[in-house]
């Protein structure tokens, strides 16, 4: 529960420390005396928008912060755990939120930074907030919807059919996608696999276009390389007196005579004779290439036609000749993924049925346990509205099932609730005969009538009262009070009748000092509580009777 609140220049409010107990909390005070600054600071400080025009003029910034005590939060203790942002004391939570003049805010939970979404998510296993227009929600039938679920306890399963619902959901829509793309994905499949099939037959796989560029070229310069190959083949080795190798076994000769007078040309000589085996080996190296060279006219003519074929699918493909093999590799890797597309479809429509087969499963079991919670939650709030002041209301669940229906994210269920305010009428949809004081006390029933499902520690309500008073008004403290046995239940009230069931009373006051507004806040003893009910019930004049009626108000309460 929360055990403390502190605020420090945050709007009318410069520095307040307020220590809270579990029970039933009331909070009064004038019209505009800044009752609605504590609920906007809780609000602050559980993950609401900040708004720099919050920050006290003249204060570089505004603070909230919250100290909760967990022995009744074990679900808020295990999210702290489970995002390491748990206390050494685990029975402890600290939330701070600052707020800058600038417009810059900074929020931490144990003494550690932390998110707006972490605040708000810390903040739903902690304090449940019902503003003054909260009841209006119950005109919603996605809210309606949400009460039944949580009455029957089956709010787990209605996340578990969301989580159905949203795979289904996204693998229909892939579906769908796959099938409107099935006309041009066919269109494309017969273009690439006619590309395919023509680079294939045109042995595009085994095309070396550098190799064959050569070839045609020693071809097409055959009469040139032939010229050339033959006057070097003569000039190396065939001319008898002017050969390379001539002239090569004359100098060798010479020094061969050198190196018998003296061994230190014997080196040299080696070198020649070297120079001699590899001039014969060049020369006959060349011999073989030139006799191979063959001037065959249909061979020069079919690597022409090649060649022009190369360059006609290169230009055809948008590719240079000799990028050709990759290219028919990415186009047969592009029909491979089509091909599995329709694979990809089969898969995906088989799991869309197994998914369609698990969403009705749990719909229906879902189904099944709001119809049983429905009949309760009727016999609970009907009683309930009639111990606040409607003894004729009646509430009714309608419930309709379309089992053909296509799958919802909340099932296949629609719910609304129905009331009857008067003896003789059937029950009709809140919208159309629930007035605002009714809507505030089938709401609270509605709270009342779900508070065991409830885990959240702490309830505050803000004029809950709205639209009532008198008797039915004391009903409304007597349940509220209920509430607070196994809750801390904060309420804002206008009406002395709730004001004097609170466990404890707090009051907020508004005060001027040096042209500065400033809201305080205090928790009052047995005879400030009387002055307080006394006012709320008489108004500017308090007699004697006005405080005697309030005095005895507090002691039936007490």
């Amino acid at each position: 529960m929360l055990t403390r609140l502190s605020i420090r220049d945050l709007a009318v409010v410069s520095a307040l420390d307020l220590d809270l107990r579990s029970g039933f909390t009331v909070l009064t005070g004038e019209t505009g005396a800044g009752k609605s600054i504590l609920l906007t600071a809780l609000g602050l400080a559980l993950g609401d928008r900040a708004d720099s025009g919050l920050v006290r003029p003249g204060a570089e910034r505004g603070e909230v912060s919250l100290c909760f005590d967990l022995d009744d939060a074990s679900s808020a203790r295990d999210w702290l755990l489970d995002n390491e942002l748990a206390e050494a004391d685990e029975d402890i939570c600290l939330i701070r939120r600052t707020i800058s003049a600038d417009g810059r805010s900074r929020a931490f939970i144990n003494g550690r930074p932390a998110t707006l979404p972490n605040l708000q998510a810390l903040g739903r296993h902690l304090v449940e907030i019902h503003g003054q227009h909260a009841h209006l929600n119950l005109l919603q039938a996605g809210e309606q919807r949400a009460l039944l679920d949580r009455h029957a306890g089956s709010r787990e399963l209605a996340s578990e059919l969301k989580r159905i619902f949203d795979r289904w959901k996204d693998v229909s829509d892939r579906i769908d996608q796959l099938q409107q793309d099935a006309s041009r994905r066919n269109a494309r499949q017969e273009l690439l696999q006619y590309q395919v099939n023509e680079l294939e037959q045109l042995d595009i796989p085994a095309l070396d276009y550098r190799a064959l560029s050569e070839e045609h070229e020693l071809l097409a310069n055959l009469g040139r390389v032939s010229e050339i190959g033959y006057a070097q083949l003569k000039l190396l080795y065939e001319d008898e007196h002017y050969s390379v190798n001539g002239l090569l076994a004359q100098s060798t000769h010479a020094v061969g005579e050198l190196a018998q007078l003296s061994r230190e040309f014997a080196e040299t000589l080696e070198l020649l004779e070297s120079a001699r085996i590899q001039v014969k080996e060049a020369a006959m190296a060349l011999r073989h290439h030139l006799d191979a060279l063959d001037p065959d006219p249909a061979k020069f003519a079919a690597l022409e036609r090649r060649l022009a074929e190369v360059h006609q699918l290169g230009r055809k493909h948008q590719v240079r000749p000799e990028e050709l093999p990759a290219h028919l590799e990415t186009l047969r890797t592009e029909l491979r993924s089509l091909a599995t597309g329709e694979e990809r479809l089969e898969h995906l429509l088989a799991e869309q049925s197994d998914l369609l087969a698990a969403y009705d499963t749990a719909a229906r079991a879902l189904s099944q346990k709001r119809q049983q919670a429905a009949e309760a939650l009727e016999t609970d709030i009907s009683r309930l509205i009639h111990e606040l002041g409607m003894p004729h209301g009646r509430f009714a669940v309608a419930f309709e099932t379309d089992a053909e229906a296509l799958p919802a994210p909340h099932g296949r269920d629609r719910i609304e609730f129905l009331v009857s305010a008067n003896p003789g009428l059937p029950p009709r949809p809140l919208s159309r005969v629930a007035s605002g004081g009714e809507l505030s006390r089938i709401s609270l029933a509605i709270e009342v009538a779900s508070i065991a499902q409830k885990t959240t520690p702490t309830l505050i309500y803000d004029e809950v009262d709205t639209g009532i008073g008198g008797g039915v008004a004391e009903m409304v403290g007597i349940k509220l009070r209920s509430l607070g046995v196994n809750r801390q239940v904060l309420c804002v009230t206008h009406l002395p009748q709730i004001a004097a069931l609170g466990h404890q009373h707090l009051l907020v006051e508004k005060h001027a000092t040096d042209g500065m507004t400033q809201s305080t806040v205090r928790a009052l003893n047995m005879d400030e509580r009387t002055a307080e009910v006394a006012r709320m019930l008489g108004g500017l004049r308090i007699t004697e009777q006005t405080l005697a009626h309030a005095r005895e108000m507090l002691m039936l309460a007490h």
